[in-house]
């Protein structure tokens, strides 16, 4: 089933200062803050929403479709779709704008100073969810404000179940802005902060916001994740990692597991174990699209972790 991935294609540039902020920044001088952080270690790495969900579900066999609006120094990064063999007709290249970059520096405590540009992103309106080619399922995952709105209202006209992805995006809507999106929306992903900050915004409890759409799927971290089904409950454990590397990311593969599920019409718990493998998978390498996966290789680790195989 072809699957439209409407978010963000970005940059991920990481840079480790082989330090401590706090030796550097003197807390009674922060107004006047002037400092420099030499950073010999530096790597640029593919990533945005839409490109690391789409990796994930290509690796399952799914039939990735990302839509994205890019800059002009995109080139390597619709090479590496085109040598992935992601399909790239929804990627929109945006004359005289960066691609979507993300500037990290870490220090030796991990704690990160992060500068994001969002370049083309905030042109994502300029796309739009097409109403005939072949797509049966889509997920809105952060992007662009108005392109956000703009799509989940298109997937909607349309009659394409999607799944609403609040991630990153959440300090750009109120709580009618989300109630909007679930009204549209036949699936939900939230991780454990953003539930919090969904049902404050909207004054409706989890079981209540579930009643609205078919599953709302709240991640956990280590505790796993809670699958709602209506009046139902599916608590799915995590799958253990063999070590644990880089987080970032981990949710996107979670993404591409559900939506390799729900495409393929798989019972809930399997879907969530499937997606909670996809994570384990993910974190065990640095950057968001470095590990390397397949049917196969996913397939045993789901049976090393569940005692069976999702196919």
């Amino acid at each position: 089933m072809r699957t439209l991935i409407c978010g963000s294609i970005a940059y991920d540039t990481v840079m480790v200062f082989q330090g401590r902020f706090a030796d550097h920044i003197l807390p009674d001088q922060v107004h006047i803050l002037n400092v420099s952080f030499l950073v010999p270690e530096m790597k640029r790495e593919f990533g945005g929403c839409a490109g690391n969900i789409a990796y994930s579900l290509k690796c399952l066999g799914g039939e990735p479709l990302p839509m994205a609006t890019v800059g002009d120094d995109a080139g390597p990064y619709i090479d590496r779709l085109a040598a992935l063999a992601i399909d790239r007709r929804y990627v929109t290249q945006v004359a005289g704008s960066y691609t979507a970059q993300a500037f990290i520096t870490t220090d030796l405590n991990d704690n990160q100073l992060t500068a994001f540009h969002p370049g083309a992103m905030g042109q994502s309106h300029l796309n739009a969810v097409p109403a005939n080619d072949g797509i049966g399922l889509g997920i809105i995952a952060p992007d662009g404000r108005d392109g956000m709105q703009q799509h989940a209202a298109q997937f909607a006209e349309h009659g394409i179940p999607f799944i609403f992805d609040l991630g990153q995006a959440m300090p750009l809507f109120n709580g009618e802005e989300l109630l909007w999106f679930i009204a549209r929306a036949n699936y939900v992903t939230l991780n454990d902060y953003e539930a919090r900050v969904v049902v404050e915004r909207t004054r409706l409890s989890l079981p209540e916001l579930a009643q609205r759409v078919k599953a709302l799927v709240v991640t956990r971290g280590a505790e796993g994740s809670d699958i709602y089904l209506g009046s139902t409950l599916v608590h799915v454990a995590v799958a253990p990692a063999r070590q644990v590397v880089d987080p970032i990311g981990c949710g996107d593969a979670y993404r591409g597991g559900l939506l390799y599920g729900i495409a393929e019409g798989l019972d809930w718990e399997t879907t969530g174990r499937l997606a909670a493998v996809m994570g384990a998978v993910k974190i065990e390498t640095g950057g968001a699209q470095n590990y390397v996966a397949d049917r196969q290789s996913i397939a045993e680790r789901f049976d090393e972790a569940f005692g069976y195989r999702p196919w």
